[in-house]
């Protein structure tokens, strides 16, 4: 008798710009073969250091707009002036083998996943404070002061939402949060 794949978890991690997502996905995935990264898509260029297809699939507005007119994104939305979204295909097919699918989604994206997926692992990860977000933002050198100055004001409504989340995780030492995230992974995994 052959035993039915079970389906893997969704994970979503969401927090204000600048709080660590990213390296945290990262560092949970060196650590756990089990779980795949989603590569979202984004209008926004792209940064040095990135490549297509890596951090993010670039796509011009144009190309977007068409993904989004032939049902590719199991969600989307308007972010700092760019579009993003989650491509369904590559989501649905790794959660059908049974691996677990990591990704950092902002809080709109978030919300529309915790209703298409009730069963996901949601964390919201906020900063020490927001002096230290600014610091980061800047540290990162990515973008201009005006965006970094849009991307705090957006910080402060995003933090707002944590309570819609189950696990809500300050980044302070990088270590402590990756092992904050697998202890709540492992939990939810192993029901």
């Amino acid at each position: 008798m052959s035993r039915m794949k079970s389906w893997g978890k969704l994970i979503v991690l969401s927090g204000p710009s600048g709080v660590g997502k990213t390296t945290l996905c990262k560092k949970i995935i060196e650590r756990r073969s089990d779980i795949r990264y989603s590569i979202s898509a984004t209008s926004r260029p792209m940064r040095r250091d990135e490549k297509n297809g890596r951090e993010y699939f670039f796509l011009s507005e144009r190309e977007f707009k068409e993904w989004i007119e032939r049902g590719f994104f199991i969600e989307c939305a308007v972010v700092h002036n760019y579009l993003y979204g989650t491509p369904k295909k590559y989501l649905e097919d790794n959660l059908g083998n049974g691996y677990h699918v990591i990704m950092d989604v902002d809080v709109q994206g978030a919300k529309k996943l915790m209703k298409l997926y009730p069963d996901g692992i949601f964390v919201f990860v906020i900063p020490p404070d927001v002096v230290e977000l600014e610091k980061r933002l800047q540290k990162r050198n990515t973008d201009k002061n005006e965006e970094i100055q849009s991307r705090l004001a957006t910080a402060l409504e995003e933090l707002k939402y944590k309570n819609d989340y189950k696990h809500v995780i300050e980044n302070r030492d990088l270590e402590d949060t990756v092992s904050k995230i697998l202890s709540i992974i492992e939990n939810e995994t192993n029901l």
